[in-house]
């Protein structure tokens, strides 16, 4: 009974998550320096005991935060994952608790809907054929490395990077997926990204900050750019501006898992397609929720909480909990605490 009513309250929040925003808030590396460290088995933090990853693999994930797999995903998956979005941005299916999102410069724009006017569409979670991607065994046995073998699918999304406007809205900052998430342990959370295309630093591809998933959570906010953030962009506001970055070059197929604590983000788009991948955050289900009041997570379950007050106009109780409970998905094994 607590679960449908959170998925009830949930509704109201992603109900105006999918509209467009009325304000402005709306491996192959290329550069940088990574490593592979000398250490033994029983350092290991970041990864688990099992025959899928070499151990210099694990020793790179170790040290770096995250592993680039290439051609993980066969190109007729990733077709039908095309095809699917495709239908979604022309209104042909309208998969429940959907989150539809736009590019802030293009968000009151009254184009017919199209895939020239969805950058991202998040929580894919009841469109059976997206979802696929997060039981793709192909993916499944490289998630297990991070989480053990119970498994929820807890966040996802297919990227749609348009081509810039000239205003740089297109980037996404600097930033850590765990400011976005009310559960722990952080070690057993790992993102599969998937390339469905070739994508560099033309088109916008992902930057990191190896070694940074040794750190702490840090505070996030909206950074000040000129030409607009998009909504729940929210980056870092004190990372180290010299630590080395590296640009990772992927190609259709490729896949990167990293650590929820890796500061990454992504550039502009300066061509004139669009950019896309798929991803999912997996999370062991032996992890649990927190309550993130008084800490630096406070302003994104704010945000949330304010959106679904604000159009509403009624006082509710929902938080970041309610929103993950609806999101999760078993996908692998038995589930536990999540």
């Amino acid at each position: 009974m607590e679960q449908s009513r959170a998925a009830a309250r949930l509704q109201i929040v992603l109900g105006h998550l999918g509209r467009p925003s009325a304000g402005a808030v709306v491996i192959h590396p290329t550069t940088g320096t990574i490593s592979s460290a000398s250490f033994h088995p029983q350092q290991f933090q970041y990864t688990l005991d099992n025959n899928v990853l070499t151990l210099e693999q694990r020793k790179f994930y170790e040290e770096n935060g995250f592993l680039v797999i290439k051609n993980l995903v066969p190109d007729a998956d990733i077709e039908r994952f095309r095809n699917e979005f495709e239908k979604i941005c022309r209104k042909e299916v309208k998969p429940l608790g959907l989150v539809v999102m736009r590019d802030v410069t293009i968000s009151k724009s009254e184009y017919a809907p199209s895939e020239k006017m969805t950058t991202k569409v998040q929580d894919f979670q009841e469109d059976k054929e997206l979802f696929r991607y997060c039981t793709l065994p192909e993916i499944l046995k490289y998630v297990e490395c991070f989480t053990g073998p119970n498994i929820m699918a807890m966040h996802t999304m297919l990227i749609n990077k348009p081509p810039d406007s000239g205003k740089k809205t297109s980037r996404h900052p600097l930033h850590q997926d765990l400011h976005y998430f009310p559960f722990r342990p952080s070690n057993l959370i790992v993102c599969a990204w998937t390339a469905m295309e070739h994508i560099d630093r033309n088109n916008g591809c992902l930057v990191v900050l190896p070694g940074t998933h040794k750190g702490s959570l840090k505070p996030h906010d909206y950074p000040k750019w000129e030409g607009g953030v998009n909504k729940m962009f929210h980056g870092i506001q004190d990372y180290e501006e010299n630590n080395a970055r590296v640009h990772l070059v992927m190609e259709k197929g490729d896949t990167v898992f990293f650590h929820p604590l890796l500061i990454h983000g992504s550039g502009q788009n300066k061509t004139q397609g669009f950019r896309k991948a798929i991803s999912c955050h997996f999370a062991s289900a032996d992890c649990h929720y927190i309550d993130v009041k008084g800490t630096s997570q406070e302003n994104i379950e704010k945000e949330v909480v304010g959106i679904a007050n604000k159009f509403y106009g009624a006082e509710n109780s929902t938080d970041l909990k309610d929103i993950w409970m609806y999101r999760a998905r078993l996908v692998k094994g038995e589930r536990t605490n999540l």
